[in-house]
């Protein structure tokens, strides 16, 4: 079986020019690492707040790269140079914007300006490109939040199946009839 590819994506001017760390990219990947049984390899891209340039980012990692998941950080706020989700839907061909609807309902939980923000998820091909927000704290709700439906929207667009470690986190998966 080809191994199982899942990209990760960091909007963010100054993490891309090397004036700090990206820890928001680092910290999906630990709790990708902590969800996962199953073998993936990640392909990272730190780049900056540019839509095209996210957008060909996108399209990268779903067409050439094949990652059955892309998950994004940064870029998701009302500021002027906040354009991920638009990046998102320009690239999606079908949008599935429950994800967002459940993270700021999880967020709202803890801060208040989480109303501001604007997560979306999406589906190009065999990809989901889901956008999450930029603090490192709030990766990990919002993940906790979406992640079990997840490997099942992804079996339902043709990709690889991803086993959970189901003391950390559950996947649902229907029962079959």
């Amino acid at each position: 079986m080809d191994c199982i590819r899942i990209g990760i994506i960091t909007a963010s001017d100054r993490a891309s020019a090397g004036i700090y760390e990206d820890i928001s990219g680092m910290a999906i990947q630990d709790t990708l690492k902590s969800y996962l049984l199953s073998s993936f390899e990640i392909v990272y891209r730190c780049i900056p707040d540019e839509q095209a340039v996210i957008e060909q980012t996108m399209i990268e990692l779903a067409d050439q790269q094949a990652c059955c998941l892309i998950v994004t950080t940064g870029g998701t706020g009302p500021a002027p140079r906040d354009v991920t989700p638009e990046a998102t839907e320009n690239v999606c061909i079908k949008m599935l914007p429950g994800f967002g609807e459940l993270m700021r309902q999880v967020s709202l939980q803890y801060v208040p300006t989480a109303i501001l923000s604007r997560q979306t998820a999406g589906i190009r091909g065999q990809s989901l490109i889901l956008n999450l927000p930029g603090k490192p704290a709030s990766i990990r709700q919002c993940l906790d939040a979406v992640f079990p439906a997840i490997p099942y929207c992804i079996d339902l667009i043709g990709g690889p199946y991803l086993q959970c470690n189901e003391a950390v986190i559950k996947a649902f998966r229907p029962k079959s009839t």
